[in-house]
């Protein structure tokens, strides 16, 4: 289960770099159509799809990898056992505003796709297809969330990344 987590992260990693390389493209390919007199519809808006997706995408491997900010000061200061009931506390916080977040999205994108919402600029995009990538990035966070919350019932700490230590914010 571990192996199969660790590679959702990862794919996820991936592919939310290589929407911020769709975003670059999209965002070249709008300069040069200004600099070159030739105009592709849509370029500002699918920039920014890809933007969305790529922040979406990046938040379940950005907390694997323990790159979210954490505020410290206070579960330093506090004995073992409060320390261990503030992180358990926590932890269903963020596994059930994660749940909540994955939810809408995945019920945004699928009335979007079943009331045919469609973009209202220029490109005309049907909506539910970049809310796809919202709504993935969503469930693979609480997907996440729910793994580091087992990992906080079963050792008593966060779950570090496998391959790099916690660093203390």
């Amino acid at each position: 289960m571990r192996t199969w987590l660790d590679r959702l992260y990862e794919a996820a990693g991936w592919l939310a770099a290589l929407f911020m390389i769709g975003t670059l493209v999209f965002v070249l390919l709008g300069i040069f159509g200004r600099l070159f007199g030739f105009h592709v519809r849509g370029t500002d808006a699918y920039a920014g799809y890809c933007m969305a997706a790529c922040g979406f995408l990046a938040l379940a491997y950005t907390l694997r990898r323990n790159e979210h900010i954490r505020v410290t000061l206070l579960l330093s200061h506090v004995p073992p056992a409060a320390r261990k009931a503030l992180e358990v506390w926590c932890h269903v916080l963020a596994v059930a505003l994660a749940g909540i977040l994955a939810f809408y999205c995945v019920r945004l994108a699928w009335q979007s796709h079943t009331f045919n919402d469609i973009s209202t600029g220029n490109d005309a995009t049907p909506l539910w297809i970049p809310q796809l990538a919202m709504a993935f990035g969503t469930v693979i966070l609480c997907i996440a969330f729910v793994d580091a919350f087992v990992a906080v019932l079963r050792d008593g700490h966060k779950q570090e990344a496998a391959d790099e230590p916690a660093r203390i914010e």
